[in-house]
């Protein structure tokens, strides 16, 4: 899991990244990534979510998110 950042602020890495040669699919990922599976946002989660729950919650978007920069790899 990244680094903590709002989806403004993972715009700028990004376009850093894929100018210096990053694949679109993974850029799109570590986005996605960052701002779905922060500590600070597993932090607030935890407060509302029981721990099986939350585990579940985490396994599928880091799942999603993995296949989704992979398809998008493949379509570009």
């Amino acid at each position: 899991m990244p680094l903590y950042s709002n989806a403004a602020g993972t715009i700028p890495l990004i376009s850093a990244l894929i100018e210096k040669g990053m694949a679109a699919g993974t850029a799109l990922a570590l986005m996605m990534s960052i701002t779905a599976l922060s500590l600070p946002e597993m932090i607030i989660l935890r407060k509302v979510m029981k721990p099986k729950l939350l585990a579940t919650f985490i396994a599928i978007l880091a799942v999603s998110i993995t296949l989704t920069g992979y398809i998008f790899n493949l379509i570009i």
